[in-house]
């Protein structure tokens, strides 16, 4: 590395949601939201994928607190069908698809659900036209 070359950030690796129950939380983003389980850690962490960023659920453990997370947005093709099927599996529904903005190329719609700890997940879908 040159003097001249700053270290940076790349992707995102992980991503940790901070939840009461780590079971009942490992239930709904497996089996509500669909994301591939990975692996436990003991009762108080659990990790799964979304693409190649994993999610860790894990209790506070002395940092976060319980359904005050940050947003996670997660892309999908078909809004409408994929919020349908997410709420009739049990998601909390917090609001129904809609067009957020016009873009030069594409639509972007978004929707929102709850999981049970009350963290807000965001759907949302580049529409091309």
């Amino acid at each position: 590395m040159s003097s001249t070359t700053q270290p940076g950030l790349s992707e995102i690796g992980q991503i940790a949601i901070t939840v009461g129950d780590v079971a009942q939380a490992t239930v709904f983003y497996r089996d509500v939201l669909g994301l591939k389980f990975l692996f436990p850690a003991g009762p108080t962490m659990s990790f799964l994928a979304a693409g190649s960023v994993r999610i860790m659920l894990t209790t506070p453990q002395g940092v976060g607190e319980v359904g005050k997370n940050s947003i996670l947005y997660f892309q999908v093709d078909d809004i409408a069908r994929t919020h349908a099927a997410i709420v009739a599996r049990g998601a909390r529904k917090e609001s129904e698809p809609r067009l957020i903005a016009k873009m030069p190329d594409h639509d972007l719609w978004m929707a929102a659900v709850r999981d049970p700890e009350g963290n807000v997940i965001e759907l949302m879908s580049e529409v091309r036209r």
